[in-house]
């Protein structure tokens, strides 16, 4: 069994008890520590971390054509131990979903998850209009031991409409990821007029939002990826 948590925001503690498999971003382990011996090791993994071959395969994939690509490797913990990942300094998000519950997350947000969570790419079809792909990787929890490690370029914000049936709006440049029941995802705005083409754009013409009836948990860093499409006129 693994848990996680977060060690001065910046660093993901896994705590394992017994045997158990863990997938992160190739290259983040940073220290760990067992009784006796060293019981985990690492390994590449080749195509994806699904169960069958053909699957990880075709998820490869899908995942080299949608810009998706994800780096990760296997840790095989054979026994209790702890063991610590980061990615330069990046602030580190830990969630716990529910059995059913899916997070969508781009895939260079990825820090960590358990192998209780499937892992596929979903078309999104927005990403002509931010920095963000036509894709984007969801994580699914089958039971009630899935973990999801997340990254963040800055100390994030959590927005919830679960209780408050809210109406939640953010720049797609700046989401991490959501979680719902299901893939639940966003519906975009655009405010385009004949002031964009002229280059008087406010700079936020377009946003991601989910309304009442979409209950959605959204975590936003406080920083916006660059690029996206400019639109104007000299």
């Amino acid at each position: 069994m693994l848990r996680f948590e977060t060690i001065n925001e910046l660093m993901l503690k896994v705590t394992c008890t017994g045997h158990d498999v863990l997938f992160t971003k190739a290259g983040s382990f940073i220290a760990g520590e067992s009784a006796g011996g060293k019981n985990y090791r690492f390994e590449k993994v080749l195509f994806g971390p699904q169960n069958s071959l053909g699957q990880a395969v075709l998820g490869s994939l899908v995942r080299r054509v949608t810009g998706e690509n994800l780096p990760l490797m296997k840790v095989n913990l054979g026994g209790d131990s702890i063991t610590y990942y980061a990615d330069y300094g990046q602030h580190v998000v830990v969630y716990h979903l529910n059995a059913g519950e899916t997070i969508s997350v781009e895939s260079e947000n990825i820090l960590a998850f358990t192998q209780d969570c499937d892992y596929s790419v979903r078309f999104i079809g927005v990403g002509v209009l931010s920095q963000k792909g036509l894709a984007t990787s969801t994580l699914t929890a089958r039971g009630k031991d899935a973990y999801v490690a997340v990254l963040s370029d800055g100390n994030p914000i959590v927005l919830s409409n679960v209780t408050s049936r809210s109406t939640i709006s953010v720049d797609p440049d700046a989401v991490v990821c959501w979680i719902g029941n299901g893939p639940c995802d966003p519906q975009v705005t655009a405010d385009v007029s004949w002031k964009t083409f002229i280059g008087q754009a406010s700079g936020e013409s377009y946003q991601f939002e989910w309304h009442q009836n979409l209950p959605v948990t959204v975590i936003v860093q406080p920083s916006e990826r660059r690029g996206g499409i400019k639109i104007g006129m000299d």
